[in-house]
């Protein structure tokens, strides 16, 4: 069976894997894909009977059905974390078949990357076999194959709330993303991508991609000739002054009307790999003005995050925007701003209005690593960190 309609012989192939014990009900299915890629599982796996939409959803399972793409991920972990909390089912699906938050979704499975020609396909297929009420994406790169499928996906009954692509080209972008915030007057680091306008911008400087995610690519260079020669080398790169001071984010969530639910900021006191890993939350008039002004000239609505700093003088500059969630999102969520439930219920409900959210300034945290188990057999694996129960 395939949830990949018209495959050609050998593709797309879908397996049910024996379900773990960790968090049940589990159910780990591949979807899509050819054997023997990077990242994929070995041929030689056990293969069982695979899900149908008759027997994938347990019987008088009436709960809300949300598919999470990027379960992979920080962002995708925490979404599922908290829609599992508010008592949802969840279908988490990502492009590696071994992704964490597929075990910890109700069911995990693979699809094919969002540059793949049957992406939209397997998620169509997927929604169907598990009777999917509404998707949310926390992969940027996915929003254009799903803003073109949106047709598709409300016809086969599965809500969703996408940014326009307007928004996520710029967001996207870092030059073009400059410019408007230039336009908009909205505070941010003078910015080149031209090797002859180099002096124009003040140093030191940090070059990265024009488009790009976490700190892949990102250099600190401290003299005007490095700066000319990495410009003139690579003409998909940008030149911006380097910041100083404290840095933050802020995660928001905007209306589909263009109005400002929240905004929680939290300063990024420790990074790795561009994920926060430490950060505490706070309140400021301030960077709550800069983040909406920028939010307002992209014209981006649903989940975003900010990125910024706040100089020594508590001057505000903005840096860029993802239109997703964030990686540091459950310390939002712990500071109380419910930005996945309120952004489930805008998906749900389009048409009714969404409630202000507040949040808690003060609260840290403090990231560290978790597992999850399987075994390609199906036999249990007991977490070795879990309480032992004792006896008298």
């Amino acid at each position: 069976m395939s949830y990949l309609p018209n495959d050609p012989p050998g593709y797309g192939r879908t397996w049910a894997q024996p379900t773990p014990a960790v968090v049940p009900p589990l159910q780990r299915s591949l979807v899509g894909g050819r054997g023997g890629a990077a990242g994929e599982p070995p041929g030689v796996l056990p293969v069982a009977a695979p899900p149908s939409p008759a027997t994938s959803v347990p019987a008088g399972d009436d709960r809300t059905a949300v598919l999470v793409t990027g379960s992979g991920g920080p962002a995708g972990v925490a979404v599922i974390r908290r829609l599992i909390a508010l008592g949802h089912r969840v279908v988490g699906v990502d492009s590696d078949w071994a992704a964490a938050g597929g075990a910890l979704a109700h069911v995990g499975l693979t699809v094919p990357r969002a540059g793949h020609p049957r992406f939209l396909d397997a998620l169509l297929g997927v929604a169907a076999a598990h009777r999917v009420n509404a998707l949310i994406s926390t992969v940027v790169e996915e929003l254009p194959t799903l803003t073109g499928g949106v047709a598709r996906l409300t016809d086969a009954g599965v809500a969703t709330w996408l940014p326009s692509l307007e928004s996520v080209d710029l967001c996207c972008d870092k030059a073009a993303f400059a410019r408007r915030l230039a336009e908009a007057g909205v505070p941010h680091p003078a910015t080149t991508s031209e090797a002859g306008l180099a002096a124009a911008v003040p140093g030191p400087w940090i070059v990265k991609p024009r488009s790009g995610r976490g700190s892949r690519g990102v250099r600190a260079l401290d003299t005007e000739r490095e700066v000319v020669a990495a410009l003139a080398a690579d003409g998909d790169v940008i030149a911006q002054s380097r910041l100083t001071g404290r840095e933050f984010t802020a995660d928001a969530l905007v209306s589909r009307a263009g109005e400002l639910l929240t905004v929680v900021p939290r300063w990024r006191e420790e990074t790795k790999a561009g994920i926060s890993v430490k950060g505490t939350t706070f309140e400021s008039e301030t960077v709550t003005a800069v983040v909406a002004d920028a939010l307002d000239a992209v014209g981006l609505t649903g989940p975003a995050n900010v990125q910024g700093f706040v100089g020594a003088n508590g001057a505000v500059t903005v840096v860029e925007i993802n239109p997703r969630f964030s990686g540091g999102l459950p310390l939002t969520l712990a500071a109380g701003a419910d930005v996945v439930g309120t952004y489930l219920a805008g998906i749900l409900h389009p048409w009714e209005e969404l409630p202000l959210l507040w949040f808690t300034p003060g609260v840290r945290m403090s990231r560290y690593f978790a597992e999850t188990y399987d075994r390609t057999d199906g036999e249990p694996v007991a977490d070795p960190c879990a309480p032992v129960a004792v006896t008298a």
